[in-house]
């Protein structure tokens, strides 16, 4: 370290003599015996100015720095690329055959309702054996599944209402409830309906249909009876006088099916309409 300070010294000083020599174009004697002292000074450095030359010419490598600065940009432009374009195009696919698979079931759904109500518009009474109610009106019996009798009441006073059918017998009450009682003999044979038979009839009773607040008048209870499915002639034809579900043979009476019965009367129709 010694040695490079007064190397650097003495290149100070060569400098400023270097100066002071273009300043004083006369040299004095004094001035030369120093710039002979300063040559022997440099001959004894100049072993060592290749050392010094080599530290100051290192730094040239340095140039190759932008090389590795261009290498840099390239790798990171690469990598962004693919990352970008993959995953934008797997999520448009998946959805679009989501959304056209519900568009192929709702047809299919809507097709069974329909048929439903045919299954529904089987009566119960209409497999195996079943109970027959049978009741009497002007000679003439009649029945009706048992399991489709809303009871039984003894008849009482009837009130009359302006604007009903002639087969509308009046209003009954029994335990606050209205029933609408009907003349049973005027609305299932009209034809035989006349003066002599409604002064003939005497009306005991009144067979409720179901549930609702219809009932039919009868002048008497014969009996119940099981009957089986070949006891029956049924009805297989819809058409005219859909009350009727079929005619018992043995007994040669008419059974009822309620449920068109009570939809005639609601609407105030007549057995034949």
């Amino acid at each position: 370290m010694s040695e490079l300070v007064a190397s650097q010294k003495v290149m100070r000083n060569y400098l400023n003599a270097l100066l002071t020599e273009e300043q004083e174009p006369e040299v004095s004697v004094a001035a030369e015996v120093k710039k002979q002292q300063l040559n022997q000074l440099l001959a004894t450095v100049q072993p060592e100015k290749p050392a010094v030359v080599m530290k100051v010419a290192a730094p040239a490598p340095v140039k190759t720095e932008p090389v590795r600065a261009k290498v840099i940009p390239e790798t990171i432009v690469a990598k962004a690329i693919p990352v970008v374009s993959q995953p934008v195009s797997q999520p448009v696919s998946q959805p679009a055959a989501k959304v056209a698979a519900p568009a192929l079931t709702t047809p299919v759904i809507t097709t069974p309702p329909p048929k439903a109500p045919a299954a529904a518009a089987v009566k119960e009474y209409r497999s195996g054996r079943f109970q027959a109610l049978f009741f009497s009106v002007a000679g003439l019996k009649v029945a009706l599944p048992l399991k489709e009798l809303g009871g039984i009441h003894k008849i009482t006073t009837l009130n009359t209402l302006p604007g009903k059918p002639a087969w509308y017998k009046g209003v009954m009450l029994y335990r606050e409830q209205k029933i609408n009682v009907v003349n049973t003999a005027m609305w299932v044979m009209p034809e035989k309906y006349d003066q002599n038979l409604a002064e003939t009839l005497n009306y005991q009773y009144v067979i409720m249909l179901g549930k609702s607040s219809w009932g039919l008048a009868c002048e008497s209870l014969v009996n119940t009876v099981a009957l089986e499915q070949d006891d029956v002639k049924w009805r297989a034809i819809e058409g005219k006088r859909p009350w009727l579900a079929g005619l018992i043979k043995q007994h040669m009476c008419a059974l009822l099916d309620v449920d068109a019965m009570i939809a005639l009367l609601a609407q105030g129709a007549g057995s034949s309409d």
